[in-house]
């Protein structure tokens, strides 16, 4: 039996190595991508491999159009196919909410290179690919910071916000043959985000998060990850939404 193939972008580590991992368990071949240092990559390369994967590591940078077709030719190299492309890649600033001066140009720039017009080239390169297989999906990583004006920066949430609307302007292009949706998780307990925030405001944020929340949970990379795999995989009839993965903080507690 021919085996599928999903593509996850910024996979060295949290959400997107949970991605991976879970559709290695599914018996899918996995792409793992980074875009600095090989070695968590490798790691997460060998834990898919434990489930009998076939693993593709790259490194690309996916701001860079030309990295995002050289994936793209390396995959049809190896499988000829791409059934899933999550866009997990991103980046941001830590920067105040209140502080204006926190951020320049430069910095809406590169986080927007990365966060919106990286999955733009990514869905564009792998397009050809997915399409050669009816029901493929591209599940894009969004953030419930777009939704709620929050987050780890304005930059970050804007580009998030931007992310959201491009993934209704692509399922539109793309459907039939392919759905495109996004995921919009709550807090994530990742290295990414602990080392953001810092020790001390990071457990305050996180039982402020709790306190909020109706289910009094945060999210975890393996919650983000079965959400990937069922739109990936699953929902066949739906493209163009943004589901919230939030334990009910929207709600908000009684």
């Amino acid at each position: 039996m021919t085996r599928r193939v999903c593509v996850v972008t910024g996979s060295s580590s949290g959400i997107g190595a949970a991605v991976a991992r879970l559709y290695a368990s599914q018996g899918w071949n996995v792409v793992v991508n980074y875009s600095r240092a090989p070695e968590p990559a490798e790691a997460v390369a060998t834990e898919c491999r434990a489930f009998g994967a076939d693993v593709l590591v790259l490194r690309a940078d996916v701001a860079q159009d030309a990295d995002c077709r050289a994936m793209a030719a390396q995959v049809d190299a190896r499988w000829g196919r791409a059934d899933v492309l999550v866009n997990n890649a991103g980046t941001t600033k830590f920067a105040s909410m209140k502080d204006l001066d926190a951020l320049d140009a430069g910095d809406f720039q590169r986080i927007y290179a990365v966060n919106v017009i990286g999955a733009y080239q990514m869905t564009r390169a792998f397009a050809p690919l997915l399409g050669r297989h009816p029901g493929a999906g591209v599940v894009n990583v969004s953030s419930i910071a777009s939704m709620l004006g929050t987050g780890s920066s304005i930059a970050y949430m804007a580009s998030k916000g931007a992310l959201n609307a491009m993934t209704v302007g692509l399922a539109r292009a793309l459907g039939p043959g392919i759905r495109v949706n996004a995921i919009a998780p709550g807090l994530v307990e990742t290295p990414w985000m602990q080392d953001g925030l810092g020790p001390g405001r990071y457990e305050a944020t996180v039982g402020a998060y709790k306190a909020r929340s109706v289910l009094d949970a945060v999210i975890s990379a393996e919650d983000v990850a079965q959400t990937a795999w069922y739109l990936g995989v699953h929902a066949g009839k739906t493209t163009g939404e943004v589901l919230l993965v939030d334990a009910g903080l929207r709600l908000t507690k009684a």
